[in-house]
């Protein structure tokens, strides 16, 4: 989560306020949340009928906003104004004035959604030097597995490294997508700690036909048509199975199926408790076509790609990896 909208909402439930808020940015999930406690948290129930105000800046003039900053609260210690859609704001350097000499019983939001606030002006150097400016970014694709991690803690679900690059591969950067997605696994498994591949499957429903998770298991399945289907979906849609991504769904699951080879012929309760119940049967049948010895080579081969999809040793695109990949391990 962002350290700075964190730092800036602790502030807030403490009731430490700035005379006045700047936030801006392209990324709309940190300036919801904090408008939303600007709007539900500052004043008490009863407070809002008289003390907060919504402008948004395509509808009035300047003027209105240092007005309805300047009237005294009504039965509260302060009033919250929060000016929505501020780029549309005509005249918004004629706030300056306002920002000299704020009102101590109100407590300003200034929203500049989707573009960031241009920072040249004088009026938005002053709001930034003494206000408290947030600016909301986008973020980067690389950083999403990480950031999906630690918003997982924040609701109380483990999530692993794999299933961060799954949900940023299939969800991108759309924070609030995300969120909504993870909340729908957390509706369904209220009591899970840790969202695994199978609930991104079931609940979340990426590519139910032809995924990443699904790929491994018909690889060392026997349904060659299906295989043949699958890998031509992927070479024809590169964005939908990463080979990095996939080399890392492959090697989880032969992996697995490398234990299960330890486990031919032992009593069901003792494979249960080293596999789980999870495609089980199909793990086990899969041992039947994959002895050890092929498993083993398919672990090293998939490492050996794993160094040739990051650009070591090898100039070849992801669609000729893949292509290279699946021949070798059928082989």
């Amino acid at each position: 989560m962002n350290a700075e909208y964190n730092r800036i909402i602790q502030s807030l439930k403490m009731r430490q306020y700035a005379p006045f808020y700047l936030i801006d940015g392209e990324e709309p999930y940190y300036i919801d949340l904090l408008t939303e406690h600007f709007e539900n948290d500052i004043l008490l129930p009863h407070e809002k009928d008289f003390n907060l105000i919504t402008l948004y800046g395509k509808d009035v003039a300047w003027a209105d906003v240092v007005n309805a900053c300047r009237r005294f609260p009504m039965f509260a210690e302060k009033q919250v104004v929060i000016l929505k859609d501020a780029a549309s704001l005509k005249d918004f350097a004629s706030l300056m004035g306002y920002f000299e000499k704020p009102s101590p019983t109100t407590v300003l939001l200034i929203e500049y959604r989707f573009k960031k606030a241009d920072g040249k002006t004088k009026a938005v150097k002053y709001a930034k030097d003494k206000g408290l400016y947030f600016n909301s970014e986008k973020i980067k694709d690389a950083s999403m597995p990480a950031w999906i991690r630690d918003y997982g803690k924040e609701v109380g679900f483990t999530i692993g490294e794999r299933e961060s690059e799954i949900l940023a591969t299939y969800l991108g950067n759309d924070l609030q997508k995300v969120v909504n997605e993870i909340s729908k696994v957390r509706i369904n498994v209220p009591d899970e700690k840790e969202l695994t591949a199978a609930m991104i499957q079931k609940y979340i429903g990426i590519s139910r036909e032809y995924n990443i998770f699904e790929f491994p298991d018909v690889l060392t399945g026997k349904d060659m048509d299906k295989l043949y289907r699958m890998l031509n979906y992927f070479l024809n849609s590169p964005k939908a199975a990463p080979m990095p991504l996939l080399i890392g769904s492959f090697y989880s699951h032969f992996s697995k199926l490398y234990m299960a080879t330890f486990l031919v012929g032992k009593p069901e309760k003792d494979i249960i408790a080293a596999l789980g119940y999870y495609k089980l049967k199909e793990t086990m049948a899969a041992v039947q076509i994959w002895p050890r010895a092929r498993v083993e080579r398919a672990l090293m081969l998939l490492g050996k790609y794993s160094t040739m999809a990051v650009g070591i040793k090898s100039n070849n695109d992801d669609k000729e990896l893949l292509k290279e990949l699946i021949g070798q391990l059928l082989n």
